[in-house]
C-alpha cells in the first residue's frame, strides 16, 4: 500500500502478531527516533533496494500511523516530541545560531516520567541545548550519553573531530571518548540501561544521529548497495539505515531475552524527511520542505496500548507522542499540550475521531515571518506556501492547496477550485501563528553561567548568534546570549585555530571587556578576573591577526566564587 489511500479507516494487518495486554506495573517505554531517515527509507514502505528486516517485522507487530507528520528539521521536532507542544512555544525555531535551545521552563515528558518513578535515560542526539539549564540531565534524564550540537562532525566538543567512530560524548555532563561506531554505541548503552533497570519501569530515549550527513558507515553496510550500482551517497545512507535496523534488532532481541517485550512500549519514528530522492514513496520534497516528503515520518507503536496490529490513516503528529505516552502509562500531564492522545486509535479501530489541523512552519532568522514556508495539515486538506528555508519571502504569496486523500503526491494545486477551503485554512494558520508567537516570544533562550550545576561552562560556535555566525566559514564571527548568576570573578579561556603570527584577543562579557596578546601558533588564550554584572549578557570575542578578524570557536567560562 502507498503512503496514503483514499479511506480513513484502520486496516488490520494480514500477518498474525501478538496482542499486548497492559502489564501489572506501568509499561516501560523505548522511543527510537532516527535523524534524516524519512518515510521512504524503510523497506516496508516499498523501497525496492533498501533492506530493513527488523523494522519491517516491527511494523507487522505494531500499529502504524501512515500519516504521521513532523517538522521538516530536527531540533523543532525534538522540542515538540519532548513537550507535546508546538516548538514555537518552546524557544526552538531552527537547528543552529542559538535557535536550537529549548526554554528550561518547558516541562518534558522525561521529567514527568521521572517524577512518576521511572528510570529515565537518553542515548544519542539531544540537540535542545548543550549547557545548563537546558541539557538532558537538567530536563528529566537521570542518565545521558549524548553528543553536543546538531550532530557528530559538527562543532560540539573542542579539540576533537567528534567523528562517527570513537566519538567524544557527554556522559552525564562530562566528556568521554567512547570506542566504537556511533549507532552501535547508542544501542549498546540503551541495552545496558534496560538491563540495569529491568525490575522497575523505565523510559529509554534512543535518538540516533544516523543517517545524518556526513554519511559515514562501516563498509560492510554500504558495500551491498555500492555493488548494486547506487551512488556513494545513497549507498552510504542505505548502509547507515541497515546498521540502524541491525541495532534495533539487537534491542528487540534483548527485550525478548529479558521477557520484557510484552510490557514495553516500543516506538520507532524519524525526525523529518529524507535527504535523498533515490526512492520517495511517491512523496514530493525532501528535508526542510513543507511538502509531504519533508514532513512525513514512519510511526510504529508496538506493545501496551495496542488492541491489535494494523494501520491508522488519520493524521497524527510529533506533538501527540507525549500526551499519548502519558495517557497509556497512566501518568497525569502537568502542562497544557497542543497534541492529543492517540490512545483511542491504538485501542479501537472505530473510535470516534475528530479531524483537526496541525501547523508546521520552518524559518531562518530570529522570528518567523507570516506565510514563510508553512503548511496547515488535515486528514484530507493541506494548505501550504513552500519557500526555501534560507530564502526571503517573495513579494507575491502563491498558496497551494492539495487533496491528500486523492493526491498524496501533491501534484494538482486546487487553490483556484476550492477558495472557501483555502480561506478557512489560511485564517486558521494566521490565528495559530499569533497564538504560538505570544507564548514566550522569540527572545533568546539563555544558558546560565556561574552556578554549581555546570562550572566551568563551555560555549561552542554552533550556538553563535549574529549575521556573520556561520560556523562552517573560516573567518566567521558570532556572539552568545547567556546570563550570569553568580558574582565574579570569572576566568575565561578562548580556543581557536592558531594564527601564523602574533595576534590579539578581545573578550566582552556584558558590561566588561579585556584584551590579551596571542602568541604566534597558539590555539588558546586566557583572560582572568572579569566581573560582569549578574543577569543577561552578551559574550563576544574578536581575534585579530594575520590580517583578519574572527571569533573564538569555544569559550570556557570558569566561575570563582
Amino acid at each position: 500500500m502507498g503512503p496514503m489511500t483514499s479511506r480513513r479507516e484502520f486496516l488490520v494487518a494480514a500477518a498474525a502478531a501478538p496482542v499486548y495486554a497492559q502489564a501489572k506495573r506501568p509499561p516501560n517505554v523505548i522511543l527510537v527516533m532516527t535523524d534524516d531517515q524519512g518515510y521512504p527509507d524503510v523497506g516496508v514502505h516499498g523501497n525496492p533496494i533498501l533492506r530493513t528486516p527488523n523494522l519491517d517485522g516491527l511494523a507487522k507487530q505494531s500499529v502504524e500511523f501512515t500519516n504521521f507528520v513532523t517538522a521538516p528539521l530536527c531540533a523543532p521536532t525534538r522540542a515538540s516530541l519532548m513537550t507535546g507542544r508546538y516548538y514555537y512555544r518552546t524557544g526552538v525555531t531552527d537547528t543552529y545560531k542559538g535557535q536550537a535551545i529549548m526554554d528550561p521552563k518547558e516541562r518534558t515528558v522525561a521529567e514527568m516520567f521521572r517524577e512518576a518513578g521511572y528510570a529515565t535515560g537518553i542515548f544519542g542526539k539531544w540537540h535542545l541545548g548543550d549547557c545548563y539549564p537546558t541539557r538532558p540531565i537538567d530536563k528529566g534524564f537521570a542518565e545521558a550519553l549524548v553528543h553536543l550540537g546538531g550532530g557528530l562532525r559538527q562543532p560540539g566538543v573542542p579539540d576533537s573531530d567528534n567523528g562517527y567512530y570513537d566519538p567524544v560524548l557527554m556522559r552525564n555532563g562530562k566528556p568521554e571518548r567512547v570506542k566504537g561506531y556511533c549507532t552501535d554505541i547508542f544501542a549498546s548503552e540503551t541495552i545496558a540501561f534496560i538491563e540495569r533497570h529491568r525490575t522497575r519501569p523505565f523510559f529509554a530515549y534512543l535518538p540516533t544521529n544516523s543517517p545524518h550527513d556526513p554519511y559515514l558507515v562501516p563498509k560492510k553496510y554500504s558495500q551491498p548497495y555500492l555493488d548494486q550500482g547506487l551512488p556513494e551517497k545513497v549507498a552510504n545512507i542505505y548502509g547507515m539505515n541497515a546498521n540502524i535496523d541491525e541495532n534495533i534488532g539487537r534491542v528487540l532481541k534483548r527485550l525478548d531475552e529479558l521477557k520484557l517485550a510484552d510490557d514495553t512500549i516500543f516506538i520507532f519514528m524519524t525526525d523529518n524527511g529524507a535527504t535523498n530522492a533515490h526512492y520517495t514513496a511517491g512523496l514530493r520534497g525532501l528535508k526542510s520542505s513543507v511538502y509531504e516528503g519533508g514532513i512525513r515520518s514512519p510511526f510504529f507503536w508496538r506493545g501496551p496500548g495496542v488492541a491489535k496490529p494494523g494501520k491508522v490513516e488519520h493524521m497524527a503528529a510529533m506533538i501527540d507522542v507525549a500526551p499519548t505516552l502519558l495517557d497509556v502509562c497512566g501518568i497525569a500531564p502537568k502542562v497544557p499540550f497542543d497534541g492529543k492522545s492517540l490512545k483511542p486509535l491504538l485501542l479501537k479501530p472505530d473510535a470516534a475521531w475528530t479531524d483537526r489541523k496541525v501547523f508546521i512552519q520552518i524559518h531562518r532568522g530570529n522570528a518567523p515571518v507570516r506565510y514563510h514556508n508553512f503548511c496547515v495539515r488535515m486528514d484530507k486538506w493541506k494548505l501550504l506556501h513552500a519557500v526555501g528555508i534560507g530564502q526571503p519571502l517573495p513579494a507575491e504569496i502563491k498558496l497551494e492547496l492539495y487533496d491528500l486523500e486523492n493526491d498524496p503526491g501533491e501534484k494538482k494545486n486546487l487553490i483556484a477550485e476550492q477558495p472557501a477551503i483555502a480561506a478557512q485554512l489560511k485564517a486558521s494558520y494566521e490565528a495559530w501563528l499569533e497564538d504560538v508567537s505570544s507564548t514566550r516570544g522569540f527572545a533568546p533562550v539563555r544558558f546560565i553561567a556561574g552556578t554549581r550545576y555546570e562550572n566551568p561552562m563551555t560555549l561552542n560556535r554552533q550556538d553563535w548568534r549574529g549575521p556573520k555566525a556561520e560556523w562552517n566559514q573560516p573567518n566567521a564571527i558570532g556572539h552568545w546570549e547567556i546570563a550570569f548568576a553568580g558574582q565574579g570573578p570569572y576566568d575565561v579561556e578562548l580556543r581557536f585555530p592558531p594564527f601564523a603570527g602574533e595576534a590579539e584577543a578581545e573578550l566582552r562579557l556584558g558590561n566588561v571587556s579585556q584584551k590579551v596578546k596571542i602568541a604566534a601558533g597558539a590555539a588558546s588564550c586566557r583572560l582572568v578576573g572579569l566581573k560582569p554584572v549578574p543577569g543577561p549578557a552578551k559574550v563576544e570575542t574578536l581575534l585579530t591577526g594575520d590580517g583578519v578578524t574572527r571569533g573564538a570557536h569555544y569559550v570556557e567560562i570558569l566561575w570563582r566564587p
